[in-house]
């Protein structure tokens, strides 16, 4: 199974914010959301930075609440680690586990077109262990 296939089951609508917004506005908008990131993008789409709730957490710690007037560019991830549609799951996984983070956008030609978090990865993962499980149990049972 790859990234395709989960942004199929999932939906391709990604919450994304500009290099400008504040972080107190990036918290609100991932408390009303209930998600734990947001893509930065410039005016044409193209991602130039992610933000998750541990980043604003860690800004807190490390500068006090004065930190949450300050824009998002100032705390996001600008090296962010994106994915296409065709990588697999496995190696998708992979990555995650590697560079410990926990969410992907998926980039079609510089253009994001979703993204991928660890939860969605787990649920298509366990779907497909689950099938295969299955088909196994099946097959023995018939012999």
């Amino acid at each position: 199974m790859n990234v395709a296939a989960v942004l199929k089951a999932k939906g391709r609508a990604v919450a994304v914010a500009g290099a400008d917004t504040t972080l107190l506005e990036i918290a609100s908008q991932l408390a009303a959301k209930r998600i734990g990131a947001l893509v930065i993008v410039n005016d044409d789409n193209t991602v130039i930075g992610i933000i998750s709730e541990r980043d604003i957490v860690r800004a807190i710690a490390a500068s006090g609440e004065g930190v949450l007037r300050a824009p998002v560019s100032t705390v996001m991830t600008k090296s962010v680690v994106t994915c296409e549609e065709s990588v697999t799951l496995d190696e998708l996984m992979g990555m995650m586990t590697k560079g410990r983070f926990r969410h992907a956008p998926v980039v079609m030609n510089g253009e994001l077109v979703g993204v991928v978090s660890i939860g969605d990865v787990v649920k298509h993962h366990l779907a497909e262990v689950e099938m295969q499980v299955s088909a196994m149990q099946g097959y023995l049972a018939t012999g």
